[in-house]
């Protein structure tokens, strides 16, 4: 008899990793060519001479996440540990190769055999590390704390819960307002339109718009910490998970918007956005979240739907000064930090990515229940 899969979010972490990676390997994404040559030419060119200790740990432990979660998504997936290992790694070593040989059309890159070879040397060292992880039984204690704390179907809240911390690092003009896509959506706008008069009304009007109140400001602050403690808690069994996840939620965002302040303005203003305005944000959001601990899950979810749209209108209407312009202008120049923009994207994309989540989440959820 064949033996069932388990559900597992290592398939999706995989493709994440994926998708990360082709994204940092042919950023810009522009001034694309045809050089004549072979786009594989690159195995047989020269050795480059001079490789930085940043390229040759970024390429190491760049591919060893994604050769991590796809030999973890192969063990799940009944696959033998050897085999797991090897599809795995084979896998990493492809993916790098295409990544190489597509540079060969990008002017600002240049593909290397040196990459290639650590990427895969990286994508091997992950898939051992899981294979190992696994035989030893550490993955199987994951496995019995996952049943013991979520409930079933609870990947996509997994995945979001682990990006939302990563999301923050991202300067916002509101303190844990994410999705802050108002001012770049009407700047294409205005290229895409350029005819339309209303892109450039828009933007005008939203410069021009007096800042938050330090009521509005403490509501956004307390809604934006409610909202990653709602989705957290829908698919949390008992109470006291969910009060312990209301905590890290309270200590994620803490972490991560210390150490933003801190790469942006250095450590010695590492937390100069906790003033008395969005510290009494910090703490209505934990008493919003603990007074709903013991709500059912889709009242949470659904509240957690319409909260977020609250915070994005509220987030996307929020004025953005100059000094915070020049703070994200700051972040746009500095590769390392933003991955080639790819924290600024995240920023963006987590609160539509939860509405979607949320959605499709209780849509399923109806339909269990019409089938029982």
């Amino acid at each position: 008899m064949k033996q069932p899969q388990r559900r597992t979010t290592a398939w999706t972490l995989a493709w994440l990793c994926v998708l990360v990676i082709v994204y940092a390997s042919l950023y810009p994404f522009e001034d694309w060519r045809n050089q004549d040559i072979a786009p594989w030419s690159f195995v047989l060119a020269p050795w480059p001479n001079y490789q930085t200790t940043f390229d040759v740990w970024s390429n190491l432990l760049g591919y060893m996440p994604l050769g991590f979660w796809l030999s973890l998504a192969m063990l799940r997936s009944a696959k033998p540990r050897w085999a797991a290992v090897l599809l795995s790694s084979f896998s990493a070593f492809l993916l790098s190769f295409l990544m190489e040989s597509t540079q060969s059309y990008l002017p600002q890159r240049v593909p290397s055999q040196v990459d290639c070879l650590l990427n895969s040397v990286g994508g091997l060292i992950g898939a051992l590390l899981s294979a190992g992880l696994e035989r030893r039984g550490w993955l199987y204690r994951w496995v019995q704390f996952r049943r013991r704390w979520l409930v079933p179907h609870a990947s996509g809240s997994l995945v979001l819960m682990a990006l939302w911390p990563l999301a923050l690092l991202f300067p916002t003009p509101l303190l844990l307002g994410l999705g802050n896509v108002s001012e770049r959506f009407l700047g294409v706008m205005e290229e895409l339109l350029p005819q339309a008069s209303w892109p450039t009304q828009l933007a005008q009007h939203l410069l021009a718009a007096p800042p938050l109140t330090t009521f509005m400001e403490m509501a956004g602050v307390a809604g934006n910490l409610c909202v990653a403690a709602m989705l957290g808690m829908a698919v949390m069994r008992e109470s006291w998970q969910r009060l312990s996840w209301i905590m890290l939620v309270v200590v994620l965002a803490l972490l991560s918007n210390t150490l933003s302040a801190s790469v942006t303005y250095g450590s010695e203003h590492a937390g100069f956005w906790l003033t008395p305005v969005t510290a009494a944000g910090l703490a209505l959001g934990w008493l919003l979240a603990v007074l709903l601990v013991n709500r059912p899950a889709v009242v949470l979810m659904r509240g957690m739907l319409l909260l977020q749209m609250a915070m994005l209108v509220l987030v996307n209407l929020t004025p953005s000064s100059t000094y915070f312009a020049q703070t994200v202008q700051s972040w746009e120049q500095g590769k390392f930090i933003r991955f080639h923009g790819l924290t600024e994207w995240l920023s963006w994309g987590w609160p539509f990515a939860l509405l979607i989540w949320g959605v499709a989440y209780l849509m399923s959820d109806a339909a269990r229940h019409e089938a029982t």
